[in-house]
């Protein structure tokens, strides 16, 4: 390689490798990039007003305590499937195919068991890997003192 190209392949690297190490989710052994959702704010936020969620992406939502929760879909505009984990991060329910709303009633899509996480990948993508209760859910990257 000449060297001119040396610190341009070097920074794209770099990129490459600080990306690959980015947050991340796994479950049933596919990875996910992820967003975190930890205060209210961000939570309340969630995926609101997103005209797409890649196939590989998702957000996760992380509560500081073990209770039902329950979802909707008041201003998101893609429909989700909604997972359920509780404290050691086992799947305890699912809302599949979640529909976008735009206006009151939204529907509403309660967990079946308490939860601390709660994570929302596209929709479809729960029933293409088969996900069933009691799956395990691995994070990478998670933010200091949420646990």
């Amino acid at each position: 390689m000449p060297k001119r190209f040396l610190p341009t392949a070097l920074l794209l690297f770099c990129l490459g490798a600080h990306a690959a190490t980015g947050p991340s989710v796994t479950l049933h052994g596919k990875r996910f990039s992820t967003e975190f959702a930890v205060d209210d704010a961000s939570r309340e936020r969630g995926l609101m007003a997103r005209t797409a969620l890649a196939a590989d992406h998702s957000m996760l939502f992380i509560f500081p305590d073990d209770q039902p929760r329950t979802f909707w879909m008041k201003n998101t505009l893609i429909p989700l499937d909604i997972l359920y984990f509780d404290k050691d991060r086992k799947l305890v329910s699912m809302q599949l195919n979640a529909q976008p709303c735009k206006a009151d009633p939204c529907a509403l899509y309660p967990s079946d068991g308490s939860a601390r996480y709660v994570l929302e990948l596209a929709a479809g993508t729960a029933g293409r890997l088969g996900l069933q209760v009691g799956e395990s859910l691995t994070v990478e990257g998670e933010p200091a003192g949420v646990r």
